[in-house]
Parts: C-alpha cells; structure tokens; sequence
C-alpha cells in the first residue's frame, strides 16, 4: 500500500506514527514514535517531533524546531524557524523526570515566530501572535500579540495576521477581511454576523 503522504528520503519515520495524507516532511527530520501528525502539514528541514506530539491539520513547521512531548498543535498552527518548545520546568541532566512531561497546547491559529521559546505549561490561545525571539512564561490569550523576553502582550491579533486598533467602543475591524472584532473585559472575539 503507498503512502499518502510524502517524507524525503533523509528523513526518518518511526514506526507508530499516523501521518495525515497531503502531509510532507523534509531534508533531515525524524518523527519519533506514536505521534499523531493531521493532513497537509508541512515539516520543515532538521525538524524533530518528539514522541506522542499531536499536530492538528495544516500546521506548517518552518526549519530547525523542536517539538518535544507534550505538546498538541491544533490545525492552522504556524511555528517559526528555530522556535522551540520545552517540557520540563526544572530540567537536571542527572535527574530523570521523563513521567513528569507538562503539556503546552497551541490553539488553532496561532503563530509563534522565529527563535521564541514556549516554557512548558503554558498554553497559547487561538490565533494568537509570538513575536520572533519570545520567551513566553506564562499562558497566551487568544488573538494576543506578544513580544520581548520575558513575553509581554502588546496589542491584539486578527486572524489574518494584522494589529487589531479598537475603538472606544472595544470595536476592531481587520482591514484585510472587514472582520469585526470585539474587546470585552480583555478578551477578545471575532463577531460572527
């Protein structure tokens, strides 16, 4: 039976591992045992994804990441060149903490830079922004733009990817979609007309 989706012929697969058709992985990667990968994601070069990481459907890896266990990307994930996750807070080379992995979960939609970092545990909402070179210590809200080391938020995201300006009525509208985006109590949602 032919496989539906497409790994380079450096590229190392482990056996377990359930590949959504579409999906391409390249030059140099390994996909490590019992990972759940959805249709048309796109791996980058020097990737590697740890054991037992959940990535949704469409999320595009850029080069040189590391995805360790523990983390779940859901669908329209964007992970920039060099980003990198972690999984334990209090790592010791001499100390084995293997069953003591902290889960981080990026929401649907959202896109983490290049060269940031995700401290473990903390979860990224949906279509939230990472600036490049982020440290993020503490959980992200949806739509959130976030920059700096640490990670401090500094505005608000539409899902196309553009600043979101309210007015003082907590109204935004993304000005290439005409989206309308509300901003209540510090949360921000997309109004569905």
């Amino acid at each position: 039976m032919e496989k539906e989706f497409f790994a380079h012929e450096t590229a190392v697969v482990d056996e377990g591992c359930k590949i959504g058709k579409g999906t391409k992985i390249w030059h140099f990667s390994h996909i490590m045992s019992n990972c759940e990968i959805g249709e048309n994601c796109n791996i980058g070069q020097n990737v590697v994804v740890s054991p037992d990481v959940i990535l949704g459907k469409n999320v595009k890896i850029q080069n040189n990441v590391s995805i360790y266990t523990g983390v779940i990307c859901e669908d329209d994930v964007f992970l920039g060149p060099s980003m990198v996750f972690t999984n334990i807070t209090n790592p010791r080379s001499k100390v084995v903490r293997k069953g003591m992995y902290e889960k981080t979960l990026v929401k649907k939609g959202a896109s983490i830079g290049a060269n940031a970092t995700i401290v473990c545990g903390n979860d990224i909402g949906k279509f939230a922004f990472i600036g490049a070179g982020a440290v993020v210590v503490k959980a992200v809200a949806a739509y959130a733009l976030v920059v700096g080391n640490p990670a401090r938020q500094l505005g608000w995201m539409s899902e196309y990817g553009h600043r979101l300006d309210f007015d003082k009525n907590g109204i935004a509208l993304c000005p290439e979609s005409n989206e309308k985006y509300l901003l209540e109590n510090n949360i921000v949602r997309k109004v569905i007309k």
